[in-house]
């Protein structure tokens, strides 16, 4: 196995680790009876402090620098990815989880089209025909949605996409910057920005602050962990493709913990999401192990 073929692989696992740990939002959401900007404030201090936790844990000395000194590239990622969390949650909780859901779905076609105007990196066909299945299986989940939903959640969660997948082509542009110490700065940001607008902060109770703390640690520092991570080793189109996945776990989650089971069409879109990931990754493993011309000649 080449080392190109190796990282490829490592990306590939790393994003869907991420989509895995993203997908579990909408089951914290569900448990906490606050307002959106208390849920930023402590999700955002909880998760900042894991991620730089295990930052200076393997970096030591060199990891706090990190901290300090981002760069540009690394100021860019972190500012783009407080913007997708706190547009994310209000989204959530201001218009219907379905409505994010296919917008969430349009993300490969953001991230290809922004890696390609500002770097021209050509998105493979496969790729954007992947993406087009992927959109139409979450079409079918969402296609018996409310139609009125608001407007203010629809352009919140616009404007999460647009932060996210600038996010994705950034850390593909810049990836000597430590991208692990701009996803905790990023979290820390988001907590500083709720505050003016958290209604609840100090009076959550403790049952709300374990989950908080979970919420924290596990679906925001993994998962962003995670994808700044892999996003370094694969085209943004694959990269944001493949995050996907979260769409058809998000109501596996709500299922598994408060037994309401998915639709047949929640069945049949997640098949053709799931589906279309693994023609894509299966079909760049080929392109990529396939011998050039050169190399059939005797």
């Amino acid at each position: 196995m080449t080392e190109a073929e190796s990282d490829r692989r490592l990306g590939i696992a790393l994003v869907i680790a991420a989509a895995v740990a993203w997908s579990t939002a909408a089951f914290f959401t569900r448990l906490l009876p606050l307002d959106a900007w208390t849920i930023l404030f402590w999700r955002g201090l909880f998760g900042g402090s894991l991620i730089a936790s295990f930052h200076l844990l393997i970096e030591g000395k060199s990891g706090l620098r990190d901290l300090f000194r981002l760069g540009k590239g690394g100021w860019l990622v972190a500012s783009l990815s407080a913007l997708g969390m706190v547009a994310f949650i209000p989204a959530l909780q201001t218009t219907s989880v379905a409505n994010v859901a296919i917008i969430i779905a349009t993300q490969p076609f953001v991230a290809a089209a922004l890696a390609f105007l500002w770097f021209r990196e050509k998105a493979r066909m496969q790729t954007l025909l992947a993406s087009l299945v992927a959109l139409a299986g979450v079409a079918i989940i969402v296609s018996n949605a409310h139609s009125f939903a608001d407007i203010s959640g629809i352009a919140l969660a616009c404007l999460m996409i647009l932060a996210v997948s600038g996010m994705t082509v950034a850390i593909r542009r810049y990836r000597q910057t430590s991208m692990v110490a701009a996803a905790a700065i990023s979290n820390f940001l988001g907590s500083l920005v709720s505050i003016p607008f958290a209604e609840a902060v100090a009076s959550v109770s403790g049952h709300q602050l374990f989950i908080l703390a979970v919420f924290g640690f596990c679906q925001v520092a993994l998962g962003l962990t995670f994808f700044t991570l892999g996003s370094r080793h694969l085209p943004s189109g694959q990269a944001a493709l493949i995050g996907t996945i979260e769409t058809p776990l998000m109501p596996f989650w709500i299922w598994l913990a408060f037994h309401e089971l998915p639709t047949a069409r929640a069945f049949v879109g997640g098949a053709l999401v799931m589906g279309a990931v693994v023609f894509d990754i299966i079909g760049s493993g080929r392109m990529r192990t396939q011998p050039r011309s050169s190399e059939l000649v005797p």
